[in-house]
């Protein structure tokens, strides 16, 4: 049985490009469009929900047991991590930013090729920070652990406002990077085989024999992180193919205890279902989707895995689109009220729904289920 709930069907106010009421007398249009031209757009990420200040820290994992499968000059395969969790509060710790300056150079140019609804300029992509702080000292203690992998073509970076709600509220996250396919990955220095800051090998959508690499390296990567850190019952949760990765590695690997997978699919391009879904789960599985990404391939995986008996569930946000579980629920519409993006693309990317409403119901719906299913 689907459960569905609206986050909210309040309208934003749209932005509004005015013209200038007179031109001064003799001034040429070009002279006048220099002269007020729009600095770029600074955007910011909605704050955390939970008690506890963030302290954010960046890990460079190389798993030399395996080499890179979209460049094999590389030699091995390599991995950035962000580690959130709740921090003492103190001053003088600065804020992170979501993404470095050689990340946002790489973004400006790339992001706009992976999502067209982006604009390719007018945007200081480097200028958002999130709500953690490099450099804040953990509050002592266990706590639990949660995984994420980010949608296809997307960097771990675009999960940041999601992580940083559930550090607030006790959890250790560790968002994961899948380079080759994120849109851009910087690593701490060069290495053969690729530059600092690496770029995308699939700027438009996989194929069949690349989707199945992107699911099984996926997996293989979060396996991976498991094993670096050292970590047992942890909870994995995951955005389109990172959906995907987080079931099918519930799966695999048994120090899963719980998964989240927010619109992905459970089968291979051309209609084979995933282990996943052909053998069920004893283990909590929440299957999360919206009412504008919903078509005939995702209702016939899901419905696989749905109908063996277990503990999984699914959930529908309405009025949403596939990118409302990411920062993009907050960043495109503020492209929309700048002038940045279209109506269009805004339903495309977030949908209707309102991001003051949105928002919190992403985050009370992976929250909760994880406080149920992965003690504390």
């Amino acid at each position: 049985m689907i459960s569905s709930f609206s986050p909210g069907r309040r309208s934003l106010a749209k932005g509004a490009l005015g013209g200038a009421a007179a031109l001064l007398l003799g001034a040429s249009p070009a002279s006048s469009a220099t002269r007020y031209a729009e600095p770029p757009l600074r955007l910011r990420l909605p704050a955390p929900s939970g008690p506890y200040a963030v302290g954010a820290e960046t890990l460079h994992l190389v798993d030399s047991s395996r080499n890179d499968p979209w460049e094999p000059r590389i030699g091995v395969r390599e991995l950035m991590l962000t580690v959130l969790q709740p921090a003492l509060p103190g001053r003088g710790f600065p804020r992170a930013p979501q993404l470095t300056p050689g990340a946002a150079a790489k973004f400006t140019e790339y992001g706009p090729l992976i999502h067209p609804e982006l604009p390719a300029s007018g945007v200081d992509w480097a200028a958002t920070l999130t709500h953690s702080r490099v450099g804040a000292l953990p509050l002592p203690g266990r706590r639990p652990v949660l995984l994420y992998s980010p949608g296809g073509g997307d960097a771990r970076t675009m999960g940041s406002s999601l992580a940083v709600d559930l550090a607030s509220h006790g959890w250790a996250v560790v968002t994961v990077d899948h380079p080759g396919d994120a849109s851009e990955v910087e690593f701490p220095h060069e290495r053969p085989g690729r530059e600092r800051v690496r770029t995308t090998a699939l700027p438009g959508p996989p194929d069949a024999a690349a989707f199945r690499t992107m699911v099984d390296t996926r997996v293989a990567d979060l396996r991976f992180v498991l094993d670096a850190l050292d970590l047992e019952r942890v909870g994995v949760y995951g955005h389109s193919a990172g959906g995907t990765a987080a079931a099918q590695a519930l799966c695999e690997d048994r120090r899963i205890a719980a998964a989240v997978n927010l619109e992905g699919y459970l089968d291979q391009m051309d209609g084979e279902p995933l282990p996943v879904a052909r053998q069920g789960t004893d283990r909590p599985l929440l299957l999360a989707g919206t009412d504008g990404f919903r078509n005939v391939r995702l209702d016939r995986s899901w419905a696989v895995l749905l109908a063996h008996a277990g503990p999984v569930a699914r959930r529908q946000l309405d009025g949403t689109q596939h990118w409302v579980f990411t920062d993009y629920a907050t960043l495109v519409p503020q492209l929309h009220n700048a002038g940045l993006t279209t109506t269009a693309g805004r339903s495309a990317m977030v949908g209707r729904a309102d991001p003051r409403v949105t928002v919190p119901a992403v985050r009370s719906l992976v929250r909760s289920f994880f406080a149920r299913h992965l003690s504390r």
